[in-house]
């Protein structure tokens, strides 16, 4: 039996679609369709390295000068959002330091922002477009 695929536009090839791969392409689409986020500035299962482990974030937006801005978990549907989930994030932001946070299990979206004058992350209501998260 074959298994399903779906094509990524930032991988540029066909993957499989796992629950999780259906959420991370909802997540592609709206950012670069409804927010003008460019696919070719994304990256899947983007390797981190914390503490000599390796772990993949599953997107890494970047700057123009390839310095990475977002990073965004996604869960399968069925998944619920918890703790564990934003330590998971945070874990892996302390390699990367970017500016914005997105869990999402395609029901669900939590974002935050860092904020520089209390060195915390605040959460937000609306995805920034792309132009805005360098303001």
């Amino acid at each position: 039996m074959m298994k399903e695929t779906i094509f990524d536009p930032v991988r540029k090839k066909r993957v499989a679609l796992t629950p999780e791969e259906g959420v991370r392409q909802q997540l592609i689409s709206l950012l670069s369709e409804k927010y003008g986020y460019p696919v070719h500035l994304m990256s899947c299962e983007y390797a981190v390295t914390i503490n000599k482990l390796k772990y993949r974030g599953d997107l890494v937006v970047f700057d123009n000068m390839a310095q990475p801005v977002l990073l965004a978990e996604c869960k399968a549907p069925g998944v619920a959002i918890k703790r564990e989930t934003f330590e998971q994030i945070l874990r892996y932001n302390t390699s990367l330091k970017v500016k914005y946070l997105l869990i999402t299990n395609g029901n669900e979206t939590y974002l935050a922002r860092y904020d520089q004058n209390t060195s915390r992350y605040v959460y937000i209501d609306m995805i920034p477009k792309y132009d805005e998260l360098f303001k």
